[in-house]
């Protein structure tokens, strides 16, 4: 491959393959600050060949359906590293999807992996964090079972990168904007500020996040001519998106990017009013 062994994608591809959780996160990072700083290059044009079984990943957590992961409750320290624990999954489920985007999708503009690497980055320090707050509570990841989803739709939209930008960070890191606020309600009414605290950064970054999404969703529905509403509910139709119900984050939905036709789309689902969520 000369050259291109050097490149900034085939290096994510490498970091996607790294089973060990915080070397992958730390192989995240560093690839992003190689990035910004010009010491590895990212060359487009290359098309990479798949390998088997991705993504690199720790013989544990054991992966589970969703419907055999027990409630969690707030009010126990068990109950809160469960939790905890969960939102880790997600964290590294995330640094693995967006490393994903990176190395498998060729041809795009250069912003299109920087974008995603800066994903990456702020996936595995979210992973970072939660490690840590894991770790007070006497746990570490892989302690408790957890679920697959997010690498399923991964998979399901391994072959097109518009569907991939409608339907992961559209559909599933948006519905982790509606989610934060009540679980962070509920770890502060358990006493539990650190932990909040971090929902508090992970927010503020995933609202980054979707509006990548977002962005390069719309680019690629201007490039090819489409109407980017009509393409997202027939998209979500045809890759059995999971149905989006409230209660919705409408204010962190428009810093993402989502417009008026889509915050009331969604208002209409929830019986709410947009401009006034109360009603």
């Amino acid at each position: 491959m000369g050259d291109d062994a050097l490149c900034a994608r085939t290096t994510a591809l490498a970091a996607l393959r790294e089973p060990d959780p915080a070397t992958k996160a730390n192989a995240a990072r560093a690839l992003y600050a190689a990035v910004l700083d010009g010491s590895l290059p990212c060359t487009a044009n290359i098309t990479l060949d798949e390998p088997p079984e991705l993504p690199g990943r720790p013989a544990r957590p054991e992966l589970v359906e969703p419907r055999k992961l027990g409630r969690r409750s707030m009010q126990s320290p068990q109950g809160r590293s469960v939790l905890l624990h969960a939102l880790a999954h997600i964290e590294f489920n995330a640094i693995n999807l967006a490393l994903d985007a990176v190395w498998r999708f060729a041809g795009m503009p250069a912003a299109f992996y920087t974008d995603w690497l800066k994903v990456a980055a702020e996936e595995a320090y979210h992973f970072s964090l939660l490690s840590a707050r894991l770790a007070d509570y006497g746990h570490a990841y892989g302690d408790f079972p957890a679920h697959d989803g997010l690498w399923d739709m991964c998979e399901r939209t391994r072959g097109d990168v518009l569907v991939r930008m409608a339907l992961v960070p559209r559909t599933l890191e948006a519905r982790g904007l509606d989610a934060s606020p009540p679980i962070r309600a509920r770890l502060k009414q358990a006493g539990d500020d650190a932990s909040a605290s971090i929902l508090d950064v992970i927010l503020r970054d995933e609202i980054g996040h979707v509006l990548i999404g977002n962005r390069w969703f719309r680019h690629l529905c201007d490039e090819g001519g489409l109407d980017p509403h009509t393409t997202y509910t027939r998209l979500a139709d045809q890759y059995h998106a999971p149905k989006l119900r409230g209660p919705f984050n409408f204010e962190a939905r428009r810093d993402a990017g989502f417009d008026d036709a889509e915050l009331a789309e969604l208002a209409a689902l929830a019986g709410l009013d947009v401009d006034d969520p109360q009603k």
